[in-house]
């Protein structure tokens, strides 16, 4: 039974549009390198220029987080599950946004 890598909804597009592959890894790396092989276009998104995780990008295995275990070294046995977590960046507001005034809070507040 291989390990199973997980692949985030917004990196499926880069993956032919799957949610997931599985490989024959001894290891969390061997697997990232099986998949970026596999689909190409999902090494931009996961690795530096140098072949570094790019440090948004968070792997688990079997809800383990790699950067306290072994990171990319960190081995696998058949039927362990890898989790790829990009880290997503966003904001609550809109160039449209307005916040409201303190004083408009306290108008409202009775």
């Amino acid at each position: 039974m291989p390990v199973k890598v997980m692949i985030p909804t917004p990196l499926r597009p880069y993956a032919g549009k799957r949610d997931s592959a599985e490989f024959k890894a001894a290891t969390v790396g061997e697997a990232l390198t099986h998949l970026t092989t596999q689909f190409a276009d999902l090494r931009k998104h996961l690795f530096t220029e140098d072949g570094k995780l790019r440090s948004f990008v968070n792997v688990y295995v079997n809800d383990e987080d790699i950067r306290y275990l072994a990171k990319e070294n960190t081995p696998t046995k058949d039927g362990d599950t890898i989790s790829i977590i990009p880290s997503i960046a966003g904001g609550c507001c809109s160039a449209s946004f307005k916040r409201p005034r303190s004083a408009d809070f306290l108008r409202f507040r009775s």
